[in-house]
């Protein structure tokens, strides 16, 4: 078994033979635990955060990895944004530890999304130079989570869970 890296994704690759039999139930092992891996929708260190964040890149099939993620509250006496936290989303094309439970409260926030950056930084050209998803939080006893789905000319978002 045995990891490779293709266009900035990794891929995972086993060859089998008769004479690995008594891998089979080890390979098997390990591809139980890739498929946890991929379908969960929370990883561990992202647990402490209210609100997660997940982008794609659709166009290519990846995550996407090593964008610049910010997220901002709008100060609703003074009509402005406030900025609460910057980072880089990693190599699943998630961005943990956003804010805290505590720094959480009710109010309007947006998630800016560097996305020109990121084409750029693949040698390709995009659309839209950022991409803003602003929404309202009322009920703080939910978990928030907010995938971007993108490609170079397109995006969209939902509420996950």
């Amino acid at each position: 078994m045995k990891w490779m890296q293709l266009s900035g994704a990794f891929t995972h690759t086993h060859t089998h033979t008769h004479a690995q039999d008594s891998e089979s139930s080890a390979s098997l092992g390990d591809t139980c635990e890739v498929r946890a891996h991929l379908s969960s929708p929370v990883h561990p260190t992202m647990e402490s955060s209210p609100l997660t964040t997940h982008v794609l890149n659709t166009g290519d099939g990846v995550p996407g990895a090593k964008m610049a993620v910010s997220l901002h509250r709008l100060n609703s006496t003074l009509m402005i944004w406030s900025m609460l936290s910057v980072g880089t989303t990693n190599e699943d094309g998630r961005c943990p530890g956003l804010i805290s439970r505590d720094a959480f409260t009710p109010g309007m926030y947006k998630l800016r999304f560097e996305t020109g950056s990121y084409w750029e930084s693949l040698g390709q050209t995009s659309f839209y130079p950022y991409v803003e998803v602003v929404f309202t939080i009322k009920d703080l006893d939910q978990r928030f989570h907010l995938p971007l789905l993108m490609s170079r000319f397109s995006y969209s978002t939902y509420r996950g869970s």
